[in-house]
């Protein structure tokens, strides 16, 4: 994939931050008295592979001012070398704007996990263009690959047409676009006729979709395999029939991931994926893992492929790279991964878990 070569910053994302809590130990909300917080967003998990290996990366989100919490987020980012901009909103008392907060139960062993969203007042949600100099991101300062998530797309109508904002001026500027469907029913919920023509413009403007079977059904009308019904490495040929009705409906794109995972429980599950790049197939057959925390493996694996993409690797090594950092994500307590360097991650790849001293 050919990327524009004198840009500022490798990748840019479009963001709400916020904090996540979760019990210690692996407990339920409801039984515990002690919790750690986490900064987080699923598009700063994603981009945080490209910052911790060394790429520049940029931020776009918005801020409410004077907020401890802002102050926590902004250190955070820039902990993770990332650069960012966006606005200052007044908090406007009590009951005014905030930063999202996500109270997770990772669950363990037969106890599934439970995330409960609490996002009343959010200050992303009113993200838009108006407070960003666009034509000087993409234009004059350069990005090579922009990643919109389904999530900061599907959050507010304001949100929405932000996303289309970003992906229209960044089509304009030879930025390519990545798009991860991450659908949401309680985000779509009486919003769904306005999000499918959102989600369809977003994906006909792309150059790299993700998604699995639910996301390309919900979000773009494309069918796919029946969930729950036979093992996940039994439905792969499904799976790229699938994939094939995508690219038809959306010929821009030309690279097509799938993840795929069977849980078997908490702490153990089989993970795969799916790559099309440009007419070449590249399949990981589902392999077990074990699971500390689930939540961000998803935005793991997008965050290696579009690493490996801005690396100029080879589009075999993308997926082996995006299955490697996906099923690393889930060793980390934080919502993102946070490789030590690349050869860490090619050691996952690899099956390599022996000590290195």
């Amino acid at each position: 994939m050919e990327l524009r070569s004198n840009a500022k910053y490798a990748m840019l994302v479009p963001t709400s931050m916020g904090v996540r809590l979760t019990p210690l130990h692996g407990q339920p909300v409801h039984a515990s008295d002690t919790f750690i917080m986490h900064v987080t967003s699923a598009e700063t998990n994603v981009a945080s592979i490209s910052s911790y290996l060394g790429l520049p990366v940029k931020v776009l989100t918005a801020f409410v001012q004077g907020s401890p919490i802002a102050q926590l987020i902004k250190s955070n980012l820039r902990s993770r070398g990332m650069d960012f901009e966006g606005p200052e909103i007044p908090q406007g008392g009590p009951w005014g704007y905030r930063h999202q907060f996500n109270i997770a139960d990772s669950g363990w062993g037969v106890r599934g996990p439970r995330v409960y969203n609490d996002r009343a007042g959010e200050v992303g949600r009113i993200l838009d263009a108006k407070y960003f100099d666009l034509e000087r991101i993409f234009g004059e300062e350069g990005v090579q690959i922009v990643h919109i998530s389904g999530l900061i797309a599907a959050l507010s109508p304001e949100s929405s047409q932000f996303c289309l904002d970003v992906a229209r001026t960044a089509k304009k500027h030879g930025t390519r676009i990545s798009f991860d469907l991450n659908y949401r029913a309680s985000f779509w919920k009486g919003r769904e006729e306005e999000l499918h023509e959102v989600f369809k413009e977003i994906a006909s403007l792309s150059d790299i979709l993700i998604g699995n079977e639910e996301d390309y059904q919900l979000c773009l009308d494309i069918p796919g395999p029946e969930a729950g019904g036979k093992e996940i490495s039994a439905q792969i040929e499904s799976f790229k029939e699938m994939i094939r009705r995508v690219k038809e409906k959306f010929p821009a794109a030309t690279v097509f991931a799938n993840t795929l995972r069977e849980v078997v429980d908490v702490n153990s599950h089989l993970w795969g994926a799916i790559l099309l790049a440009g007419d070449e197939w590249h399949v990981v057959e589902p392999r077990p893992i074990t699971v500390l925390d689930r939540i961000g493996g998803g935005d793991g694996f997008v965050g290696g492929l579009l690493y490996a993409i801005l690396r100029g690797w080879e589009s075999a090594k993308w997926v082996q790279f995006a299955w490697a950092t996906g099923a690393m994500a889930t060793t980390f307590l934080t919502d993102y991964v946070q490789p030590a360097d690349e050869a860490q991650v090619w050691a996952v790849w690899e099956g390599n878990a022996r000590v290195q001293r």
